[in-house]
Parts: structure tokens; sequence; C-alpha cells
């Protein structure tokens, strides 16, 4: 198997394993799931798996059996492509969840031999003349607008992650508006062939990293570097070697790219654009990196359920104020108060709403969650706090995660960001806490002065490290049961 794929040797896989698909017997809308780090392989079996009516689907190979048969579960994937290092877990994780163990293949960016039994998925690869004249069942109509053809996890950094239905409208819908905000009107694809080189370590059982490394690039025929995980100084020499010229990222990086000394060392020359996503960034970090970089960092927003973006800044844009942009082509935005009232006034916080044709189908299985989060009427409620200013948009925090201070709303993410200002703060997670009836901002770093209502009168906590997804959000659910058991305590002495 080799190292690169054209988009032609691309194709040929992705009929060879949609063939292979079929003499398994897996039905049209059954799930194809991974549980595997980056490789150059997971695009293939992502278009296969959705070009061909199942669905794809994808569990973070870090999780415990627990976190992978629950997802196993709520699918009932039909194939589970697991890599070698995740087969124990996977293993264990099929049993758990009731699954036969048939159902499991290695797969890893090289064939791998049989492990206790389980073989690999070039076994379920057809022959090329067998898949040569094998041809897309058409969507047409209405199909595309219900037919499933991923299904993402949300993030679950304040719960229990839910199956996020995308159809293939909504992949389409996405990847189209992205396109046309990321590369400025008039720009031939030929252009775009020869200036951009994208490098990818975000993971690819996530919709950032599908929408942008999969589905844009493909379409684009823009070359992508595949890193199996993200380390700082491999990232560093890998846009040097290769001249890498976007760079789609996350706040984690961006920290580092300000505050690793490692990034003198390399020639970062090449880049021209950078954008951040799946995080709050402060306006502060983005500025700063942006200085010393000599370009401008813009940010986007979005969530599993809008496919993966609502709003972004314009490559052609220069915004240095910290804001997640316009919103998409063809998507409708309000703002309602906490008592479902519509915000009329400019500049005033209120809960983003967001109705476009990326807005997810519901949630898998669970129709009270998406009757929750969606109304009859098209309108996604995001949970995110978000101002409006000249038709630029700026997320305050999650709704979930606001602290209650007398009465004031406090975000989390304002605070963080004020942390993350000071040199010898590495980085820091902000959660509510309650002490004597009283709900107070809790730090798991140091103090920095803010007005008197956000300052950290529920204390400070020092850790080695922030808990955080491989997209970069924070893992709030985990901060806040360390700050419960806190509380436990001390109301014990």
């Amino acid at each position: 198997m080799p190292y690169n794929l054209s988009g032609a040797q691309a194709l040929t896989l992705i009929k060879r394993f949609a063939v292979g698909l079929d003499n398994l017997g897996v039905g049209q809308g059954r799930a194809v799931m991974i549980v595997t780090p980056n490789h150059l392989y997971v695009p293939v079996v992502y278009l296969a798996a959705a070009g061909s009516s199942r669905c794809f689907t994808g569990a973070n190979p870090a999780f415990t059996e627990a976190e992978i048969a629950y997802q196993m579960k709520m699918v009932d994937a039909a194939v589970v492509l697991v890599h070698p290092s995740a087969l124990p877990t996977a293993t264990a994780a099929a049993k758990m969840a009731g699954l036969p163990l048939e159902r499991l293949y290695l797969f890893a960016g090289q064939p791998c031999k049989p492990i206790n039994g389980v073989p690999d998925w070039t076994t379920l690869l057809a022959s090329e003349e067998a898949s040569r004249d094998w041809r897309w069942d058409p969507l047409t109509g209405d199909k595309s607008l219900s037919a499933v053809a991923v299904i993402n996890f949300s993030s679950g950094t304040t719960g229990l992650s839910k199956g996020v239905c995308i159809t293939h409208s909504n992949l389409v819908a996405n990847a189209t508006q992205a396109t046309a905000l990321r590369f400025a009107p008039g720009t031939s694809s030929e252009t775009i062939q020869k200036q951009e080189r994208w490098i990818n370590f975000l993971p690819l059982y996530h919709a950032y990293s599908q929408l942008w490394m999969v589905s844009i690039a493909l379409k684009q025929r823009i070359p992508v570097y595949i890193m199996e995980k993200f380390q700082f100084v491999p990232y560093l020499a890998y846009i040097q070697r290769y001249r890498i010229t976007s760079l789609l990222t996350v706040p984690p990086v961006i920290l580092m790219l300000a505050k690793r000394p490692e990034t003198a060392k390399y020639d970062l020359s090449s880049v021209t654009y950078v954008a951040c996503g799946a995080a709050p960034l402060s306006k502060e970090l983005q500025n700063d990196v942006g200085r010393r970089f000599n370009l401008s960092i813009v940010q986007a927003w979005g969530m599993s359920e809008t496919t993966c973006i609502g709003a972004m800044v314009p490559s052609w844009v220069t915004d240095d104020t910290g804001s997640v942009g316009h919103l998409l082509p063809n998507t409708e935005a309000k703002l309602i108060d906490e008592d479902g009232e519509e915000v009329t006034e400019r500049g005033k916080p209120g809960e983003l709403l967001l109705r476009g044709p990326q807005i997810m189908l519901g949630y898998w299985k669970n129709e009270a969650a998406t009757r929750d989060s969606k109304t009859t009427d098209g309108w996604l409620h995001t949970g995110d706090v978000a101002v409006e200013k000249n038709d630029m948009f700026t997320i305050v925090d999650r709704r979930k995660e606001l602290i209650k201070v007398n009465g004031l709303q406090v975000a989390p993410a304002e605070l963080e960001a004020a942390l993350l200002e000071l040199d010898d703060v590495a980085d820091a997670a902000v959660v509510g806490i309650v002490l004597h009836g009283d709900e107070m901002p809790r730090a798991y770093v140091v103090l920095q002065p803010v007005a008197k209502h956000k300052r950290l009168a529920g204390g400070i906590k020092f850790i080695d490290e922030v808990p955080k997804l491989a997209s970069g959000k924070i893992v709030r659910k985990l901060v806040k049961q360390w700050a419960r058991d806190e509380e436990r305590r001390w109301r014990r002495q």
C-alpha cells in the first residue's frame, strides 16, 4: 500500500472498499466505524461508506472500552476498523456492546498480519476489475436531504455524547459554503491547486477534519499531509519541509506557536493563512501570533450539529476583534434571551440560533434531544452565547458554562483568556464552584486582576495539564467533577 495517494488512486480504493462492503452483505444505511488515529486510508473509508449509501462514524482511539462500546452499540456498527494499538480496547468494547468479533478488522497505514484472529481491512477490498464498473447510487430529490452520510458524536464535554446525523445535502452545502469564504471571489481552481498545501493533525473522526481535509481538499485538489497525531516539533518541521501554506488549527496550537521557544527554530514563512476553530481563542493571543508571523489569523465557529461550520471570517478580511466572522452563505441567525425572546439590541448577548442547509437532520435514535435542540421550523439552539456587531459574531461562551455570580453572568472563556495572557501560565480552565450556597468562579491555575464579581473567589488549583479533547475543547465535565469532589470534601470538614 502506498504512503501517498493521488485522487485517481483514492477513487479506485474507495470503489474497491464499497464493493467489498456489498460482498460482505452490509446493507444500506448501516454504519462503518473506525477506531484509529489518523492515517492515509481514513478518507478512503469515509468516502466509501458515505458514498455507497452506508454511513461513516468514528470513535477516539484513546477512549475507554465503555466509551467505545457506547458508540458501537448506539449505531450497531456493521464493520469496525480498528488500529492495532486500539485492538485490545475495541475487542473488549465489542464484547461489552454485544457485537460479534467478526465485525472487527485491523486498520492501519500499512497492511497488518492477523492479530488474535482479527484480519486486516484489505481482505475486504474487491479486485480492481470487480470494482471498475461500480457506480454510485445517485441521490435525487428529498433523498439527499434525509439519507444519513455521517454520524459524528458530539464532544461530550458537558455530558453524554450524542450521535449527530449529517446528511449528504448537509455535507455538500457546508463544503460549498466554507469554500466560498475561504477563497476570494473569482479565485480559479487552478490557482488554488498551485498555491495551497495543507497539513492535518486534526482527528479524522472529527467534523472539523472531515470537512476541510477530506471534502474540501479533495474537491479543490489540494495536497494534504496527514499526521498520525499532533506533536509540536514534528509539526513545525513538516511545515518547513513541505512548504505548507495554510494552517487549519485549534487554540492550543496557537498558544504553542506563541509560547514555545522551538517555534523560532523553523522557517514558517510559507504560511500565508491561519484559521482557528473548535474552541475559543482570545483576541489577544490571536493578534500576538498574527503580529509574530506577519499575517492575519482568522477565526471560525461551528459545531457537529452545523455539519462543521456556521460562521467564519472571510480570508480576504482582516479582523483583530476576536470575532468568528460572518454567517456562511444561505444561513440565518438570531439571538434570544433567557426568556426565549429575540434580542434586538446590537451588542447585547444572547443564545445563538441558526438555520440553514448545513443544520443536522437530528440526533441518532434520540428524538427527545432533537426536539430540545431543533425547532419544528428548522432553528438550531446552539447553546452558545454570542453578540453581533456589524454583521460579525463574537462567541461569549457556552450557555451551560456561564457562571452566575450575584445574579451576574461570568463567561469561563473570558477568564481563561485573561489567564493565558500571563507569561507564566501555560493553560487554564475555569468552572463554577458552589460555596455556602453561592456560585463562584474557580480557576485551575493563577489569579488575574478582574472586576470584583469575576474574581476567582472559589480558589485556584494548580494542575499538570488541562484535560482537552483532540479538537482542543476543554473536557469541562471532568473539571466540574473535580470541583464537585472538592465541594464535598469541604462540607465534611
